[in-house]
């Protein structure tokens, strides 16, 4: 059971020699309980998602949509901590083995502790970091931290990142560069469109790293669109929907494990 980096940069290199994209599945800790979130996240892995991103919830989560911030409201309602989404990363790698990211906004991280956060995650488990609203030229101390405790930092790139800007985030990261396919927010959108293509071409042109696009995948039509173009498919809200809508928990880690398996034959380019 690979930890840390290597095991993140293995399954993506599995998936690409495979000829297809990886499935990145999302949920924020403490959803809809630390427990039952580590289950949910569980159910994601059986039913086919290759690695999951375990979010920080935020009381000013800027980059989430309103299916995000419910479920965030519900976590922090709950008082989660910070130690229980290390808790979410590590129990969840344990129980499956599946490369497990954070995704966080900096503040938490630099009012934990640059260091003592990397070294957590890392004891946990953890493969990396994604980190939204960390600015490269800011990101020093960070990234040596985490490279330290040999922790992926994964950057977010936008349809309005200039080449020269797309070059200077892809350089400073590891693991692989987040894609948001189109401005605006996270959610489930009808269509995820062209600019995510036209972003992933831009963001190869200046990096070996494989290129995962988020941001508006909800289904296996749109995840096989994706999948054309992106070394990996990035998938939150739609998850986190199914366990909202859900009338109970166990109800909800079946929708959430089909969900994952109709995502999972979307990237091979199945129906």
């Amino acid at each position: 059971m690979a930890g840390n980096i290597e095991g993140l940069n293995s399954v993506l290199a599995a998936a690409k020699a495979e000829n297809r994209a990886a499935l990145v599945g999302y949920l924020p800790a403490g959803f809809p309980t630390v427990a039952d979130g580590v289950r949910a996240i569980t159910a994601m892995i059986e039913g086919g998602c290759d690695i999951v991103e375990v979010g920080l919830p935020h009381s000013d989560p800027v980059l989430d949509g309103p299916v995000i911030q419910t479920a965030d409201d519900i976590a922090l309602r709950g008082g989660v901590r910070i130690a229980d989404v290390i808790r979410t990363v590590g129990e969840a790698h344990a129980a499956t083995g599946a490369p497990v990211l954070c995704m966080t906004y900096w503040n938490p991280v630099d009012a934990y502790g640059v260091e003592r956060f990397a070294a957590d995650l890392a004891a946990a488990g953890g493969a990396g970091c994604i980190l939204p609203d960390l600015p490269v030229e800011e990101s020093e101390t960070w990234r040596k931290a985490a490279e330290q405790h040999g922790l992926a930092t994964v950057f977010v790139v936008a349809p309005s990142s200039r080449d020269e800007r797309l070059a200077r985030i892809t350089a400073a990261g590891t693991g692989f560069v987040y894609a948001a396919s189109l401005m605006g927010v996270t959610g489930t959108r009808e269509s995820v469109g062209r600019e995510a293509q036209d972003l992933v071409r831009r963001t190869r042109a200046v990096t070996e790293l494989p290129v995962c696009v988020g941001l508006g995948v909800s289904n296996a039509e749109q995840a096989r669109e994706v999948a054309q173009f992106a070394d990996g498919v990035i998938v939150g809200s739609a998850f986190v929907k199914r366990l909202l809508d859900a009338p109970d928990l166990e109800s909800g880690l079946d929708a959430v494990r089909t969900l994952a398996g109709e995502l999972a034959a979307g990237v091979r380019g199945r129906s």
